[in-house]
């Protein structure tokens, strides 16, 4: 029962798209999501005053304010420290990026004297505060060589150079550093030396434990204090599993502590405390403490409990270190350049870093660059971290505050593309439920809302064509960063011991058949003309995604088990669900299962399969899910041959995630939220499976398939990896291990009552978001 705050799989780029997640963000990626009073938007007024006081300006004079309607905010609006996809949409609001990106997601490269590129039969100009040029020496390195613009100056008037920009990426480089960016990751020359030989003191008291007598590198009273801290912490960590075992009905206030717990996996004595749990947590963990937090967590970190967490962070020598990255180089004052050991195609997104301004994130007098000196005291973030909740940059808006929900803006007179048109700009929480009424009554003027059938209804009946384009809202559709799939475990659902086997590959594939077969009608009643059925792994978002043009494209589980193809473009609906369940027969029987010819059914399994699978799907435990329906039909289907299939639809959806992580789920339902690039190291490779990652919930582990994502992993030929991709997408559906199911899309809608629909970037994407060009959108 326990609830687990699932994190994107998404790689956090660098690269700051301004896309928002008004136009990108996954709707099945977790993020903070509660209710609140929304507020009623207006035109900022300084004071109160009567109406005989008060002389209205001149309606070209006023200063006019866009709000936004927003889901909620966790006050993380670090450039550096941003969780949520809508904190980064502050903290980008605010600031700039080395480099930027089209439409189509690829980096602009020559961003000071721009690029014209082609989209949808249309020249756009992009251009950027810097341009990069991309080296591949012969010895295997690659360098990245980056001219910044010598003309952009910081919303408080200071100027950017390349020290901004090497102090950001010591920042994302310091052995402390505890944010979403992976920029330490990435291979460059010097960068593991750098962090060698340090630790924070977290993790440090940690491994030592609370018996520790070597105080070499801290003294008693500090390790009394931290112990200290995270009992107290432990004790709310266990509090908040009770409560929510109480609200969600698991279990009665009126119960021992140790029985309500037992519910979430850690029974205890009747007489057990609090803490006596958390200490039993501790040990199931072998102390690591920061498994279990992100494991065990009902609600808060165990570290956003702690009274002084900030103070542990901080990093102490334990070894030798090196005192500079030296794939990190000054060039010139508005110059720089970034040496790695070898080419990894996703590096180019991270290294794009937003840059922030030395002089208020660090200490100016700390920065020292030829006596390697970078802006604060390695291994201590602090100084940075105290500027987490007001963000400041060279962006096109100033951070102002937020206040009662609301994050407020105003337009910044030193953008380098020139002051924003609208002067205020506010982001405001609301519940999901009120974003197209607060569009349609006047509250808002752009959202996200929720797109399904009934959220079109509603869109349609404000505007009075009847269409989602009309005179009150308009609605712009684009494609979401990410897919839904129904997945199979090689690990639980194969014959005998080997997973990888013909006869382990052929029961997947029955099922497969069958789901597959369901998509078009269960997905169409769903969705509407909001998604579409996808054949592939893979969102129909990225340039690695084969088109049905494509030479070898097929539809997804569309042969026998003998490969003849099991449709005709003259079936009816009933025809091709008739075929794939005749499909399916032949995989069972591939799979060894014993078959009775009379009956038409199959009475037993062979060794290591079984004749039930249970599927899990979170539909809230009332099947609100769209391929509740694909299931539903593939198990009467299934009945009929003598196969069983139990659709677990928990009212707890991380009932779900639990199984994932346990790797005890037969099969389910969920989705992935993809990005810019598609590499698949962390979905598919095979050190992914049950690693300490557990990504690779499929338990794929094939090593022409680890071969092939290396491979393309390290190309810079486009056209050879995605060659080489559709050779690892064809791979991946051998194993039916996963069934694509469908690719919907995200809607951003604007009141064209107040928003001067002119203005609006035109041809928003997945990648290119209405904030992009919001220099120039105007208000009515």
């Amino acid at each position: 029962m326990k609830k687990v705050f699932k994190k994107s799989l998404a790689l956090v780029l660098g690269l700051s798209l301004i896309a928002g997640s008004l136009a990108a963000c996954s709707k099945e990626t977790p993020a903070s999501t509660s209710a609140e009073t929304s507020v009623e938007a207006s035109v900022s007024e300084e004071t109160s005053a009567s109406a005989e006081e008060v002389t209205e300006p001149a309606a070209e004079e006023k200063e006019q304010t866009l709000v936004v309607g927003y889901d909620n905010f966790s006050s993380k609006f670090s450039p550096f420290f941003a969780q949520t996809a809508y904190d980064q949409d502050v903290a980008s609001l605010a600031s700039v990026s080395l480099l930027s990106s089209d439409r189509e997601g690829n980096v602009v490269l020559k961003g000071i004297e721009g690029e014209t590129i082609p989209y949808n039969g249309t020249d756009y100009f992009y251009n950027g505060i810097a341009d990069c040029t991309v080296t591949q020496n012969d010895d295997g390195t690659v360098v990245y060589d980056f001219q910044l613009r010598d003309d952009i100056k910081f919303s408080d008037g200071t100027p950017l150079t390349a020290d901004d920009a090497i102090f950001s990426m010591y920042v994302l480089s310091d052995p402390a550093y505890d944010g979403s960016s992976t920029f330490y990751a990435q291979p460059i020359v010097g960068m593991e030396e750098y962090r060698a030989g340090m630790d924070t003191l977290f993790n440090l008291l940690s491994a030592a434990g609370r018996d520790n007598t070597d105080f070499t590198n801290w003294d008693e009273a500090t390790q009394t204090a931290f112990w200290a801290d995270v009992d107290q912490a432990g004790e709310k960590f266990v509090q908040e599993i009770v409560d929510y075992c109480v609200a969600a009905g698991y279990n009665t206030a009126d119960q021992p502590i140790g029985t309500i717990t037992a519910t979430w996996g850690f029974g205890a004595d009747d007489d057990a405390t609090l803490l006596d749990v958390f200490n039993i947590m501790v040990e199931n963990y072998g102390g690591d403490l920061v498994a279990l937090s992100d494991t065990e967590s009902a609600g808060s970190s165990l570290f956003d409990l702690m009274n002084d967490y900030n103070a542990y962070t901080v990093a102490v020598s334990t070894g030798e270190s090196a005192p500079n990255i030296s794939g990190i180089e000054k060039t010139g004052d508005y110059s720089l350049k970034i040496t790695m050991n070898k080419f990894d195609a996703v590096a180019i997104y991270q290294v794009g870093v937003t840059v922030a301004p030395l002089h208020y994130y660090g200490d100016a007098s700390l920065y020292d660059y030829a006596n390697n000196s970078f802006g604060f005291k390695k291994g201590d973030l602090s100084i940075v971290k105290d500027k987490t909740t007001k963000p400041l940059g060279a962006g096109p808006y100033k951070f102002v505050s937020y206040e009662n929900g609301v994050v407020s803006f105003e337009a910044n007179e030193n953008y380098w593309k020139g002051e924003p048109k609208i002067k205020h700009l506010q982001l405001k929480e609301t519940p999901a439920s009120d974003k197209i009424t607060g569009v349609a009554s006047g509250t808002f003027d752009v959202t996200d809302p929720t797109m399904n059938l009934a959220a079109l209804d509603s869109i349609k009946s404000y505007n009075s064509n009847g269409e989602i384009i009309g005179d009150v809202i308009e609605t712009n559709l684009v494609d979401n960063l990410g897919y839904g799939y129904l997945g199979i475990a090689a690990s639980n659902v194969k014959v005998g011991s080997d997973k990888a086997s013909a006869e382990s590959k052929a029961l997947r594939k029955a099922f497969a058949t069958l789901f597959a077969a369901y998509r078009d009608t269960v997905i169409n009643s769903y969705y509407g003309e909001m998604a579409t059925v996808i054949q592939y792994p893979i969102s129909n978002t990225s340039w690695a995604a084969p088109k049905p043009a494509d030479e070898g494209y097929k539809l997804a589980y569309s042969v026998d088990a003998d490969g003849n193809s099991i449709y005709t473009d003259s079936m009816t609906e009933e025809d091709k669900e008739a075929a794939a369940l005749a499909a399916a027969v032949t995989f069972f029987k591939a799979a060894g299962f014993t078959y009775d010819e009379a009956t038409g059914t199959f009475t037993a399994a062979p060794e290591g399969a079984r004749m039930t699978y249970e599927v899990i799907i979170p539909g809230g435990g009332t099947g609100d899910h769209p391929a509740y329906g694909i299931l539903t039909a593939a198990k009467e289907a299934l009945a009929t041959i003598g196969i069983t299939l139990e659709i677990n639809d928990p009212a707890d959806s991380n009932i779900l995630w639990d199984a994932l992580d346990a790797d005890t789920a037969d099969m389910w339902a969920a989705a992935w939220g993809a990005t810019v690039d598609p590499d698949m190291y962390q979905i598919y490779h095979s050190d992914n499976y049950m690693a300490g990652t557990t990504s690779n919930h499929y338990a794929i582990q094939d090593s022409q398939l680890d071969e092939l994502i290396m491979a393309a992993r390290v190309s810079a030929d486009q056209s050879y990896r995605k060659a080489t991709y559709k050779q690892c997408l064809d791979i991946i559906l051998d194993w039916a291990c996963e069934i694509p199911t469908y690719q919907r899309q995200n809607a951003i809608i604007f009141s064209t009552q107040r928003v001067n629909m002119d203005t609006v970037t035109p041809d928003i994407t997945t990648y290119w978001g209405w904030m992009n060009d919001i220099e120039l959108l105007e208000m009515k």
